[in-house]
């Protein structure tokens, strides 16, 4: 995604960016993904080249190792965020925002998992930005 200036991530599986890093969120490839090591919380943050007006995103988690109590963070504007509620499936889950955000950096929070020891499998996600 060209308008991301760079991705940070709470932990990598073993350290092994290269297999399980945060690139892999972006890469439009379903074959690969970010893996958290274990713990919580876990947490994804992406910083955009210029201000940006997002009113939702896709996300596409591994069964298993889906995120709860998630949180979608606005780091440009103090105290806004929102909370949504992804399921426990392979299939990419749609959250719309019920205010979009502006701003240039953005977040995912992670509290908790499904996996027992807290790690977390993102294979992709897609903003969805307004245009208006």
């Amino acid at each position: 995604m060209d308008l991301i200036n760079n991705i940070s991530v709470s932990s990598v599986l073993n350290r092994d960016s290269k297999t399980f890093g945060k690139k892999n969120i972006i890469d439009g490839s379903s074959d690969t993904c970010w893996h958290s090591a274990e713990g919580t919380p876990q947490w994804v943050k992406f910083s955009f080249k210029e201000d940006v007006t997002i009113k939702g995103f896709e996300i596409q988690f591994q069964g298993g190792f889906a995120g709860k109590q998630c949180t979608f963070k606005n780091h440009t504007a103090h105290n806004e965020e929102e909370q949504f509620y992804s399921e426990d499936i392979n299939g990419v889950q749609k959250f719309l925002l019920t205010k979009p955000m502006a701003g240039n950096i953005f977040s995912f929070h992670f509290e908790t998992s499904t996996d027992f020891f807290g790690r977390i499998v993102i294979y992709g996600v897609k903003f969805l930005f307004d245009d208006s």
